[in-house]
């Protein structure tokens, strides 16, 4: 197979820089890093002769998780500025022929978005098989399946009378990727994105997606 360059993805060739905006550079001397502090150190970025950079999460969050735990993809966390901000920063990458790359949590949201928030209502809403929900079994969790972070893996929700599946923090429902509802839904985010200049993704915790049916 030719391995040239002229065959190959941008990204198979490229040198990335990763920055993590809470701690990157704060440009309003309020103890936190923001969006207005990555702009300010484009040249310096451009300067170590990277072809991307790739930005951890920096989406509207109650930051249980240090913003994986993803409230509104298509909104920032304010103590980061303003989405207007995210777009100048796309802009002025580009400008300096420099790629940019958003980490994209997409196993999980928060139970603060509002897929949860109306999943979790009943049984019958159109967002309850967006998350991974089963039965209590002798008024107990479903299964012995334990949390990362320590504990079950499953929180009860009375308003089901069922209980919700997290691989991490009780506030971090995973998404149900049986449901082609959820890849349109997702999809619909990174299109969104691409639409407003993004380049490419990396996908957090994809290798959990795939659950084991039958529990």
């Amino acid at each position: 197979m030719d391995q040239s360059a002229s065959h190959q993805s941008w990204w198979q060739n490229a040198v990335g820089y990763q920055i993590y905006p809470k701690s990157f550079f704060d440009s309003d001397n309020d103890g936190i890093g923001d969006i207005q502090g990555i702009i300010n150190k484009i040249p310096y970025i451009k300067s170590l002769g990277v072809n991307f950079v790739w930005l951890s999460p920096f989406f509207a969050s109650p930051n249980v998780d240090n913003g994986y735990d993803v409230s509104d993809y298509k909104q920032i966390d304010p103590q980061y500025g303003k989405l207007t901000d995210v777009f100048s920063m796309i802009s002025k990458f580009h400008d300096n022929d420099i790629k940019v790359v958003f980490d994209l949590v997409i196993n999980h949201t928060s139970d603060q978005h509002h897929w949860f928030e109306e999943a979790k209502q009943s049984r019958d809403n159109p967002y309850h098989d967006f998350y991974i929900w089963q039965k209590p079994v002798n008024g107990k969790v479903p299964n012995n399946w334990q949390s990362l972070f320590g504990g079950p893996a499953w929180e009860y929700n009375p308003e089901t009378d069922e209980y919700y599946y997290h691989l991490f923090a009780k506030q971090q429902p995973d998404l149900n990727w049986e449901n082609p509802k959820v890849h349109q839904a997702v999809s619909d985010i990174i299109d969104w994105w691409a639409a407003h200049g993004v380049d490419g993704f990396r996908l957090d915790a994809i290798s959990h997606l795939k659950k084991i049916a039958e529990f």
